[in-house]
């Protein structure tokens, strides 16, 4: 099996892809590459199994029903927006809300962070793949601060340049977790650009997702996040990849 975990950023010039093969109980690092522009990331994901994202595949059903209202003129009184928890639905997706109530990190806003310049990246991205399916297709949306968290590895405090020493300390906590890994030459880079390692974390999160080991939406769920997205987050411990 082949997999690939897409970092994604607005610019290509952070943007990093990385590709494991898995064969015999080991998972090989085959490629790892940053940047990478849309043209770059389409070669890399041929004759993949299953790819991850990072990035969000869609904005909330309440934000986008807001911004057609008020884009034609038709936007009711009322709404009491000066509350907080009624702005909530239009900041944050089903899944997100998910994430959070599953006590697994907190998505950044598509609608109201600047998260939003990738997902216009990332939807444009989809459609050059001809990926319909922002549930469970061949490519997932991905976090890997859940899956990190879910693993028992550090989750946040480890990006930017300023925090490359608990970058490489998660890095040789997944190594040692992780023997079967094999980062085959790009070991000095994943200890200190985060992008890159993210972009592991989210081929490992797209080979959960190939095994059928990630949770998914059910019940009312599904019609509201087959347009919203949803966040595949493993349901399985690390060594089970393997």
């Amino acid at each position: 099996m082949r997999t690939v975990g897409v970092d994604l950023a607005a610019s290509p010039t952070r943007t990093a892809v990385a590709v494991i093969e898995w064969a015999d109980g080991t998972a090989r690092l085959v490629e790892l590459t940053m940047p990478a522009d849309d043209t770059r990331i389409r070669e890399l994901v041929a004759g993949a199994e299953r790819i991850g994202i990072d990035a969000p595949f869609g904005w909330p059903d309440a934000f986008v029903d807001l911004v057609v209202a008020q884009h034609h003129g038709n936007l009711s009184a009322g709404r009491g927006l000066d509350d907080i928890d009624r702005r909530r639905p239009l900041a944050y997706r089903r899944t997100d809300r998910a994430i959070a109530a599953a006590k697994l990190g907190n998505p950044l806003s598509v609608s109201a962070d600047q998260i939003a310049h990738v997902a216009f990246r990332c939807v444009g991205l989809l459609a050059d793949l001809g990926i319909a399916d922002r549930v469970d297709g061949w490519a997932v949306e991905a976090y890997p601060a859940a899956a990190l968290k879910h693993w028992g590895l550090t989750h946040r405090g480890y990006k930017g340049v300023a925090r490359r020493d608990v970058l490489a300390a998660s890095y040789e906590s997944l190594v040692a977790r992780a023997p079967w890994l094999d980062p085959c030459g790009h070991r000095e880079l994943l200890g200190v650009d985060d992008n890159a390692f993210d972009a592991v974390i989210t081929a490992l999160i797209a080979r959960a997702a190939a095994l059928g080991r990630t949770r998914l939406p059910d019940g009312a769920d599904l019609e509201v996040t087959a347009r919203e997205g949803w966040i595949h987050v493993p349901e399985c411990a690390l060594g089970e990849l393997a």
